[in-house]
């Protein structure tokens, strides 16, 4: 494992302990409710694996403004909560109807798809509630922090980004500046979200905190991209999810429109253009080395 990874392991360590606990404490204030089902769903996909990277974003962008994890943390959970809540969602028969998430049953498979639903719900909810019992947190740092994931999970943003991914299915065609901004906000819209609530944790400045979304935004796009290039060239147990799926469901998607080799030239175009953000606030961070590495991390999944 590299260097870089090492330490976004660390961070995973860090929220899975955390998020445990807070899911913990809510199972204890359920007022002798019977919802044993509802917790252990939302629990199945929460723990389902994965590297944690908007939270890895969230304690590095804290970081890199000189904040503490500590003042991180709760933004860190209500980040992979709500994440995890659109996996569910969008793995259900009305949407991308998938089995598998992870290597695990998809949370409708496992639990059926009522049950899912809820816990999706209640991840959406959870955030909100967990951000402003933070004490950590000043009051003005709470209001931006639910301000700014709200904003971006909402309709001009992650959930607008997947009305536009069903949309496509029925349209005839679909351009590749149409695909961007899907994908901006399917994927780019947490990313951004991630890097700015991190600056918010970390009393960033202004500048820091704007940039910080613009970087997120372009590592967001490229990711997707990158997990275009992936569900033609990877093994359904590399991905720990059947692979093909775009193809059957004849989707537009980078590689489609693009080819693979271009789709990648892409990919490593939007890369490129992400460091040169960091280079606009962060080039005295003291982690900016490890913001570079990630950010080359997270392509190195193709190459």
């Amino acid at each position: 494992m590299s260097e870089v990874m090492t330490k976004v392991s660390a961070y995973a360590q860090r929220i899975e302990t955390y998020m445990e606990n807070q899911l913990s404490q809510m199972e204890k204030n359920a007022n002798g409710m019977s919802i044993q089902k509802l917790y252990s769903a939302m629990r199945h996909s929460l723990t389902a694996g994965g590297k944690r990277i908007r939270p890895a974003m969230i304690y590095a962008f804290c970081e890199a403004c000189g904040g503490t994890l500590e003042k991180a943390d709760s933004s860190a959970c209500a980040m992979e909560m709500t994440h995890t809540s659109s996996l569910i969602f969008d793995d259900l028969p009305a949407m991308d109807n998938d089995d598998m998430r992870r290597g695990k049953p998809s949370c409708h498979k496992a639990f059926g798809e009522a049950t899912a639903i809820l816990a999706g719900d209640a991840l959406i909810c959870a955030p909100f509630a967990i951000l402003t019992a933070d004490t950590n947190l000043t009051a003005d740092q709470k209001v931006m922090l639910i301000s700014t994931l709200a904003t971006f999970e909402g309709a001009n943003g992650m959930i607008g980004g997947q009305q536009m991914d069903m949309q496509f299915e029925t349209q005839e065609k679909v351009s590749l500046e149409e695909l961007q901004t899907m994908c901006g906000g399917k994927t780019g819209a947490l990313m951004a979200s991630s890097c700015r609530m991190g600056c918010l944790c970390g009393d960033g400045s202004k500048r820091q905190f704007i940039t910080a979304g613009n970087y997120g935004l372009l590592v967001g796009i490229a990711f997707q991209v990158i997990d275009d290039i992936l569900d033609v060239t990877s093994t359904e147990e590399e991905l720990g999810k059947p692979i093909g799926s775009d193809a059957e469901e004849n989707k537009t998607t980078f590689v489609t429109l693009l080819g693979i080799d271009r789709a990648k030239a892409y990919a490593e175009e939007l890369t490129k253009q992400a460091h040169a953000q960091l280079d606009i606030a962060f080039a005295d961070a003291p982690n900016s080395q490890f913001l570079h590495d990630l950010t080359d991390e997270l392509l190195k999944r193709v190459n």
